[in-house]
Order: structure tokens, then C-alpha cells, then sequence
């Protein structure tokens, strides 16, 4: 597969490429974290082939390039409803991209 024309399909080559998958049609998502009580519930329903939810110091993040706007994080996952879509989503920070592929990335 070359670059975003075979479309970044596998975690691997989203995580390479820094790239969301074009094919998706559901809009990323977020977390407010103004409202996030930190239970780590959303991480743990996050499908590991997207691997999207990772923890970062004392914020819950989603890498918008990994979400596939699933949903499997939202209610009844997440007690508070503090996961909203992203519809247009800033590139993600450098320095979040120290989570997948990590020795400790929990989608591994």
C-alpha cells in the first residue's frame, strides 16, 4: 500500500502516516475534559483496532486521526456524557503521538 491512496486502513500505517482513514464517515470525537471524572471506562471500550483513547498526565485524549467515530466510548460507556463529536479536528499535538505504538499502548 502506498500513502493515503490505498486509503490508511490498518492502526499501524494511521499511526505512520498520522492520517485518518478518509473512508470513515463518522466525525471524530473529543473529551470535554471540564467534564471527564478520569474512570478511564471510554479507553477501555475503544475497539483496538483504532486504539484511540490514551491517558495523558491528568487529561483523557483521543487521537482524532485514530478515531473512527465508532461510539463505543459514548453513554452508557461513559457516566458523565463528557465525549462530544469533533466534526473538524486541530492536527494532533506532536507530542501525543508518544502513545501509540508505545511499549505501554494498552490497544498493543
Amino acid at each position: 500500500m502506498e500513502g493515503l491512496g490505498a486509503a490508511a486502513t490498518g492502526r499501524a500505517q494511521r499511526v505512520a502516516e498520522r492520517e485518518r482513514n478518509p473512508k470513515w464517515k463518522h466525525a471524530a470525537y473529543v473529551i470535554d475534559m471540564a467534564i471527564c471524572i478520569n474512570c478511564d471506562t471510554c479507553l477501555r471500550h475503544c475497539p483496538p483496532q483504532f486504539g484511540a483513547i490514551f491517558n495523558h498526565g491528568l487529561d483523557v485524549i483521543i487521537i482524532a486521526e485514530l478515531c473512527s467515530g465508532c461510539g463505543k466510548c459514548l453513554p452508557p460507556v461513559c457516566p458523565v456524557d463528557c465525549i462530544i463529536l469533533d466534526p473538524k479536528p486541530a492536527p494532533t499535538p506532536e507530542e501525543w503521538w508518544k502513545y501509540p505504538m508505545a511499549p505501554d499502548d494498552p490497544y498493543r
